[in-house]
């Protein structure tokens, strides 16, 4: 075979996954803009709308892997593995919300080390929803929140395996540093509180 014709075949081959590679960028644009929108409507108590984002998410997920099947290099490529998180990150979202089980990596259809990062970023998610139940002045149900992240953080931390199988260490110091950010703000909630019952108890005596 002669040079030009090897290279002819080589063009023909990079096209095809060139062609390919654009698509993949396309769905997983869509799947982290729909997964985003999803988290949002959470955060908001739009659970419908968060339903509906996330099963046009899922669509994505299933025709990316589809389109990628037989090129495992696109399919493990960062920014595939990106888009998984995101919609791994807001699939736990919503199952925590509306109390329901957290599906499983062959349920979602992604990666299993795709999926351990996603758990990563589900804690940030509960940070934020602990905080918004703090600017309700509802401590109760934050507090509940951040015991549930400690049992997350937990179950991250059972991940141990080097970076060149799956990057979780990156993830597992990220929870950490939010978990004690959180504990901070629930003990200064808390002691607030305390200190307000008391101012009152003594308004109260002295009428």
């Amino acid at each position: 075979m002669g040079l030009n014709e090897i290279i002819r075949e080589i063009r023909e081959v990079l096209d095809e996954k060139d062609a390919l590679r654009e698509e993949a960028l396309r769905l997983t644009r869509e799947i982290v803009r729909l997964s985003g929108d999803a988290i949002k409507a959470l955060h908001r108590g739009e659970m419908g709308k968060a339903e509906e984002r996330l099963k046009l998410a899922r669509g994505k997920v299933e025709e990316l892997r589809e389109k990628l099947r037989g090129h495992p290099d696109l399919y493990h490529s960062g920014y595939v593995q990106n888009a998984h998180q995101e919609f791994v990150e807001a699939t736990l979202f919503l199952a925590y919300r509306t109390g329901r089980k957290f599906p499983s990596p062959r349920e979602l259809g992604v990666p299993h080390a795709d999926y351990a990062l996603g758990i990563g970023d589900f804690i940030g998610e509960l940070r934020r929803h602990f905080l918004l139940l703090l600017l309700d002045g509802n401590l109760e149900e934050a507090e509940k929140t951040y015991r549930f992240m400690e049992e997350v953080y937990e179950d991250l931390m059972a991940l141990e395996y080097p970076k060149g199988l799956v990057n979780v260490r990156q993830k597992q110091d990220q929870a950490r540093h939010i978990l004690e950010r959180t504990l901070e703000d629930l003990t200064r909630a808390k002691l607030s509180r305390t200190l307000e019952e008391k101012l009152e108890a003594v308004a109260n005596d002295s009428k």
